[in-house]
């Protein structure tokens, strides 16, 4: 596949993971491809913790599913009705889940480039994100984003420091299909807006969208 393919196949994935083994040379492929994102300051602020065991994995979930209640308890009518069909995570079907943090004293005191724009590291660690996201497509892989915890749960069930912030936890797989819908797209939530309404030219237009 070519970049703009993959791009395009690319989907957060939730129930198509087959529970199948990782290569580990790929795993290692996607890994590196993710290690590889340009960074503020080279500081390469990023760390990967791979989660495989059922015990760790099961607890998370729990966890994940009572954030999930929370937030269907401030929905009502169609709204809710559309969020209880979509599933929200893939924790126990994937293989692995890959846990990405960012730790803003690496390369500290002095980053180049983040003396300005405080947030630069964390930018930073999306472009490794997106970079592992597409690598994983790449390889035949599913990524999911598990979006719907608290940042201390996760600290204290993975030993994270805390001055290291938890961005993303990742199940990561072998998947049976890529859907060629998004999900939220697919379920009604929410479709894609046209590129014509977020391209501006010269200045910023405010749009009613």
């Amino acid at each position: 596949m070519d970049v703009y393919e993959v791009i395009g196949r690319r989907r957060d994935v939730r129930a198509e993971f087959t529970g199948e083994p990782v290569d580990e040379a790929a795993l290692g492929r996607v890994l590196a491809a993710a290690h590889a994102a340009p960074s503020v300051g080279m500081s390469q602020p990023w760390d990967f913790v791979l989660v495989r065991d059922p015990v760790t994995r099961a607890a998370f979930h729990g966890h994940v599913l009572g954030e999930r209640a929370r937030f269907a308890a401030g929905l009502s009518g169609e709204r809710a009705a559309t969020f209880d069909r979509i599933k929200i995570d893939g924790i126990l079907e994937s293989t692995l889940s890959v846990v990405v943090t960012y730790d803003p004293d690496r390369g500290s005191p002095a980053v180049l480039g983040r003396h300005a724009i405080a947030d630069a590291g964390l930018y930073s660690v999306c472009l490794a994100i997106q970079n592992l996201w597409l690598a994983a497509t790449a390889e035949g892989l599913g990524v999911g984003w598990v979006s719907f915890y608290r940042e201390d749960y996760l600290r204290s069930l993975l030993g994270i420091p805390a001055s290291v912030r938890p961005v993303a936890w990742l199940c990561l797989g072998p998947v049976g299909r890529f859907r060629e819908v998004p999900d939220l797209e697919r379920h009604g939530w929410r479709g894609r807006m046209p590129l014509e309404d977020v391209v501006h030219h010269e200045r910023y237009t405010p749009r009613d969208l």
